[in-house]
């Protein structure tokens, strides 16, 4: 039986292994690289992965659209992004099976042919909707991370300090934002949910809360279903992972 946890990266059983340093809380992943590329056709091959290294302004640009998601939910996004087509089956799944809630949406799940970080997502629709919508973004998001892993968490951090800068980063009623200091001195900001069980995921203007993206990697085409320009750092709806998800295959 695999065991995942709602709220955390799952571990999976496997001959391969990825450290995935999670920003703040330094999250400690296990992941299958080899799985991912042969699994998903639209991973990097061997070639990519030799190719230079993508530029730190690019992977900003990258990153944009979840850098301010909390850090449990950010890892999971990421790790679920090396899986696209299993993503897009997950949409699919979730718009054919809209009478499951709870309970029922986590066993059902549970039971599909897919990497457990893909399953997880099925606890935030919104998420996966955006995802799948912006297939080329998750994609490239998702090549990024298996090859430059490190990189991609100083993206994140490059991006939070820019959205703190501008004053669209603080803590509020549905998030705690705060610096904390890590291994080596190294500080890094930390996005965590103001109660664990509860949620919230962001949408957001990359331009209003970052700032200008520079001219030559303007922020990638992403749109937020219902978000609107203006609208500022929103919060939808907070989902409640209770019971449900903490009490099922993924554990607690």
């Amino acid at each position: 039986m695999k065991t995942r946890d709602s709220l955390k990266f799952p571990n999976r059983s496997s001959s391969r292994v990825i450290a995935i340093a999670c920003v703040a809380a330094l999250l400690v992943l296990t992941y299958s690289v080899a799985y991912a590329q042969q699994d998903q056709a639209l991973t990097p091959t061997a070639a990519n992965q030799e190719a230079p290294p993508i530029p730190a302004e690019q992977l900003d640009s990258l990153v944009a659209p979840i850098a301010l998601y909390p850090d449990p939910l950010l890892a999971q996004t990421l790790a679920a992004s090396t899986y696209p087509l299993e993503v897009i089956q997950l949409e699919q799944w979730m718009a054919n099976n809209k009478y499951l809630k709870d309970q029922a949406l986590a066993d059902a799940v549970a039971k599909q042919p897919w990497d457990p970080s893909v399953q997880a997502m099925a606890a935030f629709p919104d998420v996966v909707q955006r995802m799948a919508g912006n297939i080329q973004w998750t994609t490239d998001l998702g090549n990024a991370f298996l090859a430059q892993q490190s990189d991609i968490m100083d993206a994140v951090q490059r991006m939070r300090a820019k959205a703190q800068g501008t004053g669209n980063l603080k803590t509020s009623a549905q998030q705690n934002v705060e610096t904390q200091t890590v291994e080596g001195g190294k500080q890094v900001i930390v996005v965590e949910q103001a109660n664990p069980d509860v949620v919230y995921v962001p949408s957001y203007d990359p331009q209003a809360v970052y700032g200008p993206p520079p001219p030559a990697y303007p922020y990638y085409p992403y749109s937020y279903p219902g978000y609107y320009a203006g609208m500022g750092l929103a919060f939808g709806t907070g989902l409640i992972l209770g019971g449900a998800w903490a009490n099922n295959n993924w554990g607690n």
